[in-house]
């Protein structure tokens, strides 16, 4: 029986080397290449990563080849290192991840090449197409993003999310999910400086209430209160964060029919050691708007968004909707003698006829990053949404801020982006392909501020956004997983012990937080 059995081991390990022969015939160059076709052109990818610039320390580009095909054989090289050979016969290609990995490493700045063969379906004609290629950056991208995960129908919120991805691989984890507060809402995590153990994670729930999570060095504090769209002073002393009477309505007609108005809003912040919220005449005016906090990296001036306003009503979406468009501003800050400064006006929005949001600025301090967009405070939901950089740099030279459309843009709405720690690499949500489904694309952003071609972030299988019916938001890069298990974060959600704090009601605003009976954004991308 042992005998039989090696016997047949040889038997399959010869015909295995005869197949591989074969197959590796196809990707052979030149004259000599006898019965191959040479197509002229390169494969139809999908997701096309070709021409990318992507991170050394990235999950394998997986891809499919759409052109038809019985055998495929993949061939990725570079300068160094051992070439990676893939096959597969329906297309798939799945790249082996440690050799995958020892090839990004060894050739960091050099260029990534993909050679692709095939076999016709009736198996009489073999092909070759032109090889392409990615530029494999010097810089690493963060290892983890993380992000929220929710359906897109604005009814089927419940079952929500937030999530954190290994970008050196496949792994994603669950920071914490609605199941955890009986089904409530989880939207709002913010991080310092990038890194996970001072955070943010904001719950909504009719059962447990509307709560703060506040992470500090791994210890979890529930604070009563609702905090909306937060920034973390780089000292992570300071909190800010917006508070807000939002509605979302809807149009009666369009690609997106949905839309989001803030009736009234303003800016406060959270004082981690007091364990108090405060706030400052110039964050919380009664004709103004606030909204979108963002810290400069050295702490001295906190950036945000600011709109007229112009109704009195805080109950009904008003006839000017559409005509409410926001300036970005900034602000002095003195962290030690917790002293604010006067606002002054970065870019308005006369300047640029464009609604300005969501300003991010790079760790470096050079580059700010924001959506503009035709009207309004919630770009994800307007097609018109692109991102523009702004040279911090030269506008301290000049004193201009002159801004810049991307070039990673596309003709559906771009949203939610944040930096890398290493300022070189964005993390953005695009609804590019199908104008619905929200995806997380990084890309690198040069020393110049060139926004190179985006990346899908990569799954396992390459199809796996063809079914997917999850929508993916504010994805935050970060230097580290959260550590803070998802059952510790819900214990503390449902527990009795909080934090009792008293919002500043500064202004008009008839209520300073939604009734827990409805939870706080609880429909919103």
């Amino acid at each position: 029986m042992n005998k039989y059995r090696r016997y047949l081991m040889v038997g399959v390990v010869a015909t295995l080397t005869v197949v591989l022969a074969c197959l590796l015939s196809l990707g052979a160059s030149g004259p000599a290449a006898a019965g191959v076709i040479a197509m002229g052109r390169p494969p139809h990818l999908h997701p096309d990563y070709s021409n990318a610039v992507i991170p050394p320390n990235i999950a394998p580009l997986n891809f499919l080849i759409r052109d038809g095909g019985e055998d495929y054989l993949v061939r990725i090289r570079s300068q160094h290192g051992r070439p990676i050979e893939v096959q597969s016969r329906s297309g798939k290609i799945a790249i082996p991840e440690k050799p995958w990995h020892e090839l990004l490493d060894a050739n960091r700045g050099g260029r990534l090449e993909f050679e692709v063969s095939l076999r016709s379906e009736d198996g009489r004609v073999s092909c070759r197409f032109d090889p392409f290629g990615c530029t494999i950056a010097r810089e690493d991208i963060d290892g983890y993003l993380a992000y929220r995960r929710i359906h897109p129908v604005h009814s089927a919120w419940r079952d929500m999310g937030i999530y954190q991805r290994d970008l050196h691989g496949f792994g994603e984890s669950v920071i914490l999910t609605g199941e955890y507060l009986g089904g409530g809402c989880v939207n709002c995590h913010t991080f310092c400086k990038n890194r996970t153990e001072t955070m943010l994670v904001s719950t909504r729930s009719k059962e447990y209430k509307n709560a703060a999570m506040i992470v500090r060095d791994g210890a979890v504090e529930k604070v009563d209160a609702t905090f909306g769209y937060s920034a973390w002073h780089p000292s992570g002393k300071i909190l800010v964060f917006h508070s807000a009477k939002i509605v979302m309505f809807q149009h009666a007609a369009g690609a997106e029919i949905r839309d989001v108005i803030d009736l009234d809003s303003y800016l406060a912040y959270y004082d981690v050691d007091s364990r108090t919220v405060k706030t400052a005449p110039a964050l919380a005016r009664k004709d103004r708007l606030e909204t979108y906090p963002a810290w400069s990296p050295d702490g001295r001036y906190l950036y945000f968004c600011s709109a007229p306003l112009t109704w009195t009503r805080r109950d009904v979406v008003p006839e000017q909707y559409d005509r409410i468009k926001y300036d970005l501003v900034r602000i002095a800050y003195d962290v030690q003698r917790d002293a604010w400064g006067t606002p002054e006006t970065v870019l308005s929005a006369q300047e640029t006829g464009q609604s300005i949001l969501e300003p991010r600025i790079s760790p470096d301090g050079r580059w700010l990053l924001v959506c503009l967009c035709q009207y309004g405070c919630f770009p994800v939901y307007q097609q018109s949404s692109d991102l523009y950089l702004i040279d911090l740099e030269a506008a301290q030279r000049t004193g201009r801020y002159e801004y810049r459309r991307l070039e990673v843009n596309s003709d559906e709405s771009e949203s939610w982006h944040s930096w890398s720690s290493n300022s070189r690499w964005i993390a953005f949500s695009s609804k590019r392909g199908n104008g619905t489904f929200t995806r997380t694309y990084l890309s690198y952003v040069d020393p110049n501020g060139v926004a190179h071609k985006p990346l899908l972030l990569p799954q396992k299988d390459p199809t796996y956004y063809d079914s997917c019916l999850w929508t993916y938001s504010v994805p935050e890069l970060v230097t580290e997983r959260v550590r803070v298990a998802k059952e510790n974060l819900g214990r503390v959600v449902r527990g009795s012990r909080q934090v009792n704090v008293q919002m500043p009601v500064t202004m008009a605003t008839p209520q300073a937080k939604p009734e827990a009976s409805e939870p706080y954004i609880s429909t919103r991308e």
